[in-house]
């Protein structure tokens, strides 16, 4: 991985020296040939870090802003408007043209694609919003892309793991990397918090989230530019199927202590009602800003950083200020990414673990809800 993130910073300082056509130094006062002013090179740095934390319907990997050449690939866009219609984003030109597909014209405008007219002519409202017609949109994206590498990566992986325990006791290959990862969850994150009568039900959720958010971490920091659990709809969407589990997963006791604890005053008990259904919408929703405040951060911070290359007006001092900083930010963001993944893992687990657990009323006392 540090070679990968030696290359990332290589491709990004390639890429924006690209863009920038080299007048990091003061972009606004001086004036290409024909008296074509360049681009604001802070506007085109805070450009790039927004294209890169959003999803999009292409991967671009740069782009030469002198010629307008992409460099990247397009993915499929697919689209219910009239009927299934399945194309190429490269129509888009990356949102630079209109798609005609069957008659019917598309635009993309801020990441969603609208149905208008040949023109691609958009109608506002008053603060700004599109209000043309949007057709259902199932579309591939990059985000969309990476999750479905990431889900056949693991399958390829302990496939592969599960395949040698029928022939050894001992994996071989990759399976020796995975198996202390694995037995790391089980020992470390689920029994301590389930308990080891209830533990095993939910291994499989555990391993899963554990991985799956630890290689989308990985993946974001990869050239390819995909911030996957720096959108706030993945983590919400990982942080429901806690939620979700852990509600269906509670015991007779769990709720109980919701709704009616034992040992309390009935005028406290009616009280501590909404707090505690309070308490548990809240902890889902801790789980979904963590990771991707979290997430997100890190990537603003490094491409910041190398920014300050092309921003700067005194490049001999300041650019190898620029380029230390990145490659140890890059270093923490490893083991950030292996942080995150196992923090979410660790309280899906807690959550868990305090619905399943049994609760001893003799002594009336009462489960503090975290």
């Amino acid at each position: 991985m540090q070679k990968g993130n030696i290359v990332k910073i290589l491709l990004f300082c390639l890429v924006a020296s690209i863009s920038f056509s080299g007048n990091a130094n003061d972009p606004q006062e001086h004036q290409a040939e024909g008296g074509t002013p360049h681009i604001d090179t802070k506007t085109e740095v805070q450009n790039y870090i927004d294209h890169h934390l959003q999803d999009a319907y292409d991967f671009t990997l740069w782009t030469d802003s002198e010629t307008g050449e992409h460099v990247g690939f397009p993915l499929p866009v697919i689209l219910i408007d009239e009927g299934l219609k399945i194309f190429s984003s490269s129509r888009f030109h990356h949102g630079e043209s209109v798609a005609e597909v069957e008659g019917n014209y598309y635009k993309i405008h801020h990441n969603t694609i609208y149905k208008t007219n040949v023109a691609g002519d958009l109608s506002f409202d008053e603060e700004h919003h599109a209000t043309n017609e949007k057709p259902l949109d199932f579309s591939i994206t990059k985000n969309v892309f990476t999750i479905l590498l990431t889900c056949i990566l693991l399958f390829l992986l302990f496939g592969s793991l599960a395949r040698s325990y029928r022939h050894k006791e001992i994996p071989t290959g990759i399976g020796r990397v995975l198996e202390p990862l694995v037995l790391y969850v089980r020992d470390d994150i689920a029994i301590p918090n389930i308990g080891e009568k209830k533990y095993r039900k939910f291994m499989g959720f555990l391993l899963t989230v554990f991985f799956f958010v630890w290689v989308l971490n990985l993946l974001g920091m990869t050239p390819l530019g995909v911030n996957v659990t720096g959108n706030i709809a993945i983590t919400a969407c990982l942080a429901l199927f806690t939620y979700l589990i852990t509600q269906f997963s509670g015991t007779k006791d769990y709720w109980k202590h919701i709704f009616w604890m034992p040992g309390v005053p009935i005028l406290m008990k009616i009280i501590l009602i909404p707090i505690e259904l309070l308490g548990t919408l809240t902890k889902p929703f801790a789980l979904m800003v963590r990771l991707f405040a979290n997430i997100t951060a890190g990537h603003v911070v490094i491409m910041s950083l190398i920014a300050l290359i092309f921003v700067t007006d005194n490049l001999v001092m300041d650019g190898p200020i620029s380029i230390f900083l990145t490659l140890f930010i890059s270093v923490i963001e490893l083991l950030v990414a292996f942080l995150q993944a196992y923090i979410f893992t660790m309280l899906s687990a807690l959550f868990i673990g305090l619905a399943v657990e049994e609760h001893d009323h003799e002594h009336s006392e009462t489960n503090e809800i975290v």
